[in-house]
């Protein structure tokens, strides 16, 4: 039982550890990838109205 919860303490804190990391590389990304996403353009396509085919939602 001891061994269980050793282990388990021991992959809680490793599990905290990565959270960490990867929450401060989410905030430095957000930060630089500002400008990025101003200059990307993103294409819309407008609907088929006169399809046959009735829409499902």
């Amino acid at each position: 039982m001891m061994t269980f919860f050793t282990i388990l303490l021991i992959l809680v804190g490793a599990n905290a550890i990565f959270m960490v990391f990867s929450l401060s590389g989410v905030s430095a990304k957000e930060n630089k990838g500002n400008n990025d996403s101003v200059d990307a353009k993103t294409a819309v396509y407008p609907l088929q109205s006169s399809s046959k085919l009735k829409k499902a939602v």
